[in-house]
């Protein structure tokens, strides 16, 4: 009989186990960001080794260690394509940065190969080996991060692999050490 107790209170404990961390897969996959509350109406500087303007196109291409810097917010990149409006006065509408992408806010970096930043709809979208860490909580990988500025939402998914497949997230994170066990 009590050989059945402990073989059940070992169940519970293994089902809430798994349950913890489910939630915290959870929270990696699809949670609030640091950057809830973002202001992308703040001034946007750049710096990068050259800088190619293409005023008929409306659009700067930047390249070789691109940093562009909006509030707490940096985006690094090999490159970057800034589209913008010249129409009165210049509005920068969206920027498409390429290769060993960085996105550093106060709590978090994201990795990929791309990413888009669309200023109009206040999202932020990474794709290729994303990789989203959160210090002290782990990380988290799959094939497309969206940062929703407007709700504070982080979504990743698996995004597609080659031959069509979805991919999936992965990740790992470390529980708090217990004590009495």
């Amino acid at each position: 009989m009590i050989s059945g107790v402990w073989k059940a209170v070992s169940m519970v404990r293994a089902l809430f186990a798994m349950a913890l961390f489910g939630m915290a897969m959870g929270a990696h996959a699809q949670g609030v960001s640091a950057l809830k509350g973002h202001d992308s109406n703040a001034p946007v500087d750049f710096s990068a080794d050259r800088i190619e303007l293409q005023d008929r196109a409306d659009r700067a291409i930047l390249s070789g260690n691109v940093d562009v810097r909006q509030g707490d917010m940096t985006l690094t990149s090999d490159r970057m394509t800034i589209a913008y409006t010249s129409a009165g006065h210049t509005q920068v509408n969206r920027m498409d940065a390429s290769g060993d992408v960085v996105l550093k806010s106060r709590t978090e970096t994201a990795r990929a190969q791309f990413a888009i930043y669309d200023l109009q709809k206040r999202l932020i979208t990474m794709i290729g080996g994303v990789v989203l860490t959160r210090p002290g909580q782990g990380d988290t990988h799959g094939g497309r991060l969206i940062f929703n500025l407007n709700t504070g939402m982080a979504t990743m998914d698996g995004g597609v692999v080659a031959g069509g497949a979805n991919g999936r997230v992965t990740g790992r994170f470390t529980p708090p050490a217990r004590t009495g066990n």
